[in-house]
């Protein structure tokens, strides 16, 4: 650390460079299909995917290689130019909105560099588009788990600088549970090869964790070793119907036992939400009597033969239901009865945008907290404001609940997005008490910058601090973000 620490003081006593001379040396190092100043093809990568912010910058640099990346950040670095790094610019707390500089796009960096079949590991490029990843691991007859809505044009890179979550975190874990290795570019231009393939190393700090999460403000990760797993010879998929969440939840805990670990994703809908999406949603129907509270969808998947876990699923919920845990259940018949039961959950976020203004809550709390946080924090909000409409849905099964409010019918939309850190204040006040997180899977980015301070451990914060300026000094690595009291360039 002390190193870069000089390398640092001595780089501040170069020359520094005119904007126009950085666009120059960009177009030098990545060509003139590398770099992206337009103003029509500069707009995508300056909105957020929610229209809530639109940024600025420069222009979007495109390196098509490690080392390309690395010229432009010792060149940016030189210059003290704020750079934004960017993958499919899909987040949702404003992590990849750009306020002055450059963004860096890694879309050109979309190599499959290896897969090792016997290791089941695959080495990518940072910019690998997250499906494409998917599809790599299943022609070699592997499964990469990480899957989430935007799995289309999310890139991997993104992924793990966020730590994204998705609908098999009960299963495999978070972004961060998959990779066993990284490359990545620091803020001086400087590459830490960390691509080892290794699921024992125990040779000191386990680097690749500080990146993880980060949100591209320690490093740009350019690379990565992922863990592959076999492939589920069979997948049972159930829509379940309860009437509270206390019942949802031990619905849980009795499946859990059951399946003993197959359990690879268990994502609940209230009432709120399921109606919102019938009614907007026309290729969404519902093969439950639609009067319970609660809908859960249910996948386990297991290497046994299919009639062996679709028995074992039917009797696990024919148990349930014999103790009043559950009103109702139908178990898909074939992928085709799946995949419609999927798109219920999976059409909610588009149903939202249709429906209003959505008040967003990606919240966490311990398992056992899940049904008390369920009825407090949809008291609270109803008390604050009679008519609202709670549209809560998640990952249930890790304890992550997306609990989003749309306005009363009789209110404008602007009027009731203007109290999103009102109801934030409220939803998040609980969540805490709970010792729970106000960010479960969408990360802070710089929406939820003002919370790292209120709720995280003060030594916590300045921990993060002091990584920052050791890695960062110069704050240029996405400024503004994650990280409070650090001033922008």
């Amino acid at each position: 650390m002390i190193a870069v620490f000089v390398f640092f003081r001595q780089n501040q006593r170069m020359e520094k460079f005119t904007q126009s001379q950085i666009i120059d040396n960009i177009i030098a190092i990545c060509g003139t299909s590398g770099w992206i100043n337009d103003a029509h093809a500069l707009e995508p990568y300056i909105t957020e995917t929610r229209g809530l912010w639109r940024g600025h910058c420069l222009g979007v640099a495109r390196p098509t290689s490690t080392d390309q990346v690395s010229q432009i950040m010792a060149l940016c670095h030189q210059s003290e130019i704020p750079v934004t790094p960017q993958s499919g610019n899909t987040g949702l707390v404003g992590g990849g909105v750009p306020n002055g500089g450059i963004i860096l796009s890694l879309n050109r960096m979309n190599k499959i560099r290896e897969i090792d079949a016997v290791n089941n590991t695959m080495t990518v490029d940072g910019g690998c588009i997250l499906s494409h990843v998917q599809n790599a691991a299943d022609d070699v007859g592997k499964l990469f788990p990480l899957s989430l809505a935007a799995e289309g044009t999310c890139q991997i890179g993104g992924n793990l600088s966020t730590n994204a979550g998705g609908v098999q975190v009960l299963r495999y874990g978070n972004a961060r549970d998959l990779v066993l290795g990284l490359e990545v570019v620091l803020a001086n231009g400087q590459i830490w090869n960390g691509l080892q393939a290794l699921r024992k190393n125990n040779t000191g700090y386990d680097l690749k964790q500080i990146f993880m999460g980060s949100e591209g403000t320690l490093g740009i990760i350019t690379g990565a070793v992922l863990k592959l797993f076999a492939k589920p010879k069979s997948s049972v998929t159930a829509l379940v119907s309860t009437h509270s969440m206390d019942q949802t939840m031990d619905l849980f805990s009795a499946l859990n036992d059951e399946l003993q670990g197959l359990l690879s994703a268990f994502e609940v809908i209230n009432a709120n939400a399921m109606t919102m999406t019938l009614d907007f949603m026309e290729s969404v129907s519902h093969p439950l009597e639609n009067n319970s509270n609660f809908t859960i969808l249910i996948e386990a998947t297991s290497g046994d033969d299919q009639q062996h876990l679709q028995t074992r699923m039917e009797q696990a919920l024919m148990n349930t239901l014999q103790q009043n845990i559950i009103c109702d259940a139908a178990i898909a018949q074939n992928q085709t009865q799946a995949k419609t039961f999927w798109a219920i959950r999976e059409t909610i976020p588009e149903a939202q945008k249709i429906h209003g203004g959505s008040i967003k809550h990606d919240i966490a709390v311990p398992l056992s907290k899940v049904a008390e946080f369920m009825d407090q924090a949809t008291a609270l909000v109803e008390a604050e404001m009679p008519g609202i409409q709670v549209i809560a849905f998640g990952h249930a099964g890790d304890g992550n609940i997306h609990f989003n409010l749309t306005q009363p019918p009789e209110m404008a939309r602007d009027a009731f997005m203007n109290l999103w850190n009102h109801f934030n204040h409220i939803v998040h006040q609980l969540v805490h008490s709970m010792g729970g997180s106000f960010s479960a899977e969408h990360g802070v980015g710089q929406l939820k910058i003002k919370d790292v301070a209120r709720y995280n451990d003060p030594v916590s914060v300045e921990l993060m601090r002091t990584m920052k300026q050791a890695l960062d000094p110069e704050n240029i690595l996405n400024p503004g973000k994650v990280i409070p009291s650090i001033n922008n360039k």
